[in-house]
């Protein structure tokens, strides 16, 4: 039997720790219980999404606004939230990622159709760019779920940027996260 070195160890034990994180954090679109609720005037939760939530590019022909969002009942510590669009539907092996904004302050509880409040960050979604990329699930295809959901978060700021992936955002999200709650769209064409 070969010994191994030290870096093979180190190589070992980040594979190990890597997929003990994996087991242990939550699907983005997991919705632990909470009294918290989330409502949209943009659409109702299992309705369809209209046009102007819906991407523009990639053959949709939306406007690609943002959904108006209202939540309530966060619980005593709520430092921050965030705010994703996630389709679980998406062909691929990962879901997709259509919209992740952190560092909402605490005492934000909408967002208008369209807007982004002072000091929330938006992080890059599935489409390579930052902010929101609307529905816009393939020609043919069954329409897609659009989960919407509003994470009460214990830190003030996330540490990320801009450019930091759908995954890493979800990992630190899912590891601040004292609630959440979720309202679910649907589009197809």
């Amino acid at each position: 039997m070969k010994k191994l070195g030290n870096k093979e160890l180190g190589f070992a034990a980040r594979g190990i720790l890597t997929a003990l994180v994996a087991i242990a954090a939550p699907m983005p679109f997991d919705t632990a219980a909470s009294a918290m609720d989330l409502t949209s005037s943009s659409f109702a939760d299992g309705g369809a999404i209209p046009e102007r939530n819906v991407l523009r590019g990639f053959g949709c022909l939306g406007q690609n606004i943002s959904p108006a969002l209202v939540w309530h009942a966060a619980p005593d510590g709520t430092k921050s939230f965030a705010v994703t669009m996630f389709d679980p539907d998406a062909p691929t092996d990962s879901g997709w990622w259509h919209w992740l904004l952190v560092n909402i302050p605490a005492d934000t509880t909408s967002l208008a159709e369209g807007s982004q409040p002072a000091g929330a960050l938006a992080t890059r979604t599935d489409f390579g760019m930052e902010g929101y990329g609307g529905p816009c699930a393939p020609e043919g295809a069954p329409p897609h779920r659009y989960v919407v959901t509003v994470i009460a978060l214990d830190v003030e700021k996330l540490p990320v940027e801009a450019s930091a992936s759908g995954a890493m955002v979800s990992f630190l999200l899912n590891s601040h996260s004292l609630a959440k709650a979720t309202l679910t769209g649907r589009f197809g064409r």
